[in-house]
């Protein structure tokens, strides 16, 4: 047994001068670096990207130079006189003429507004059009070179889990992206000015101060937002963030181009309570089907002048108190109600002097009510 052991330590004693002796392979590849890492059991030599990862890669590189950083300044008054003060925004180019969507809150009130292009080249910037009741602005500038742009996609076909990625300078720090999903649709939220900001698109990508105006992306690099507004204490991400959906900014842009004044979905006249159907429905004897409940009904608007009605009590449905008694909007130019979104989707294809056709549950019947369409009030337009 003792013969044993001094066998097998010569042994190891041998292969250890061996291996470390001056011509041996193991020296040699620890001197040349050659030698692999061990990541135990086997051997890790690089990390791979998975598809998504590259996907993310490949639309930062490819949108990354068409988002602009804009920086507007705005003339305050305040107790000891006037003063400067500046706002910062993010922006995105729509087309090789140097026209920018961007949101209405980042350059409204501006005496001046300055374009920063990725590679640092500013520009002055005109002010082409606003639609303030959806927070949106055109603006332009003269390029000297060329400039890539991005493409508009379609915010109509967008689902909750689908992944979406933004770009823009949250805190000043330009070129920056983000990555989530859309966690819903159709939110309602209060804009900066008090304004009501209607159908919205809810994101846990982190949206900031200074990402407003800058483009939410899908997975293709289509722009379906714009970064418009974020929930967190003190203007701080909390991963709740909206986006206005960029269909409304393509009316807008097809309103410019037709020289036909835009209809802002808040110049009907009315507030909705809800979209109500099934057993809710049956319960305010209303159809099943579905429809949108009318809560108000605004003086002086199309929709009074048309004889619509809101709601003129209320009622305990569950644990909620619903106001009732307005008029139930089941259908609008023929097409069914299906969501909360149907009377703001029809009149963002509007434009003043359209006439809406609503098909209306009033009193145990249902009639046509047909709705002239009114251009914005003077007021809030720019």
């Amino acid at each position: 047994m003792k013969f044993r052991s001094l066998l097998i330590a010569a042994l190891l004693v041998g292969g250890f001068v061996y291996f470390t002796s001056h011509n041996s392979p193991l020296r040699h590849a620890l001197s040349s670096g050659e030698l692999p890492t061990w990541s135990e059991p086997t051997v890790a030599y690089s990390a791979g990207l998975t598809s998504d990862e590259q996907n993310n890669i490949d639309i930062y590189k490819s949108c990354k130079d068409s988002v602009v950083y804009i920086t507007s300044t705005v003339i305050q008054r305040g107790f000891f006189g006037s003063y400067q003060s500046q706002a910062l925004g993010s922006g995105f180019l729509i087309n090789a003429d140097g026209q920018i969507l961007t949101n209405n809150h980042v350059v409204s009130g501006s005496s001046q507004v300055e374009v920063t292009l990725p590679d640092q080249s500013v520009y002055k910037a005109q002010i082409l059009d606003r639609d303030q009741v959806n927070d949106l602005a055109l603006i332009k500038i003269m390029p000297k070179k060329k400039v890539t742009f991005l493409n508009l996609g379609d915010s109509d076909h967008i689902q909750v889990g689908q992944k979406v990625l933004a770009i823009g300078q949250p805190l000043g720090l330009d070129g920056t992206l983000t990555v989530g999903v859309i966690s819903t649709l159709h939110r309602d939220i209060e804009g900066e000015d008090s304004r009501r900001l209607e159908g919205m698109i809810q994101t846990d990508a982190a949206i900031n101060p200074g990402n407003s105006g800058g483009p939410l992306l899908d997975s293709a690099g289509n722009v379906i937002g714009i970064n418009t507004a974020i929930y967190g204490p003190n203007g701080g991400n909390i991963g709740i963030g909206f986006a206005m959906p960029i269909n409304r900014a393509k009316t807008m842009l097809e309103a410019i181009r037709t020289g036909r004044r835009i209809v802002p979905a808040g110049r009907l006249g009315v507030s909705i309570v809800a979209y109500v159907q099934g057993d809710i429905a049956e319960e305010l004897k209303l159809p099943s089907s579905g429809g949108v409940l009318l809560w108000e009904v605004r003086p002086g608007t199309p929709a009074q002048s048309a004889g619509l009605r809101g709601a003129n009590r209320e009622t305990i449905i569950g644990n909620q108190r619903v106001p009732v008694g307005g008029d139930f909007v089941t259908a609008i130019d023929g097409k069914p109600v299906k969501d909360r979104e149907a009377i703001t989707r029809a009149i963002s294809s509007k434009h003043a002097g359209d006439v809406l056709t609503l098909t209306i549950f009033r009193d145990g019947r249902t009639m046509d009510v047909k709705v002239t369409l009114a251009g914005e009030a003077p007021e809030e337009r720019f």
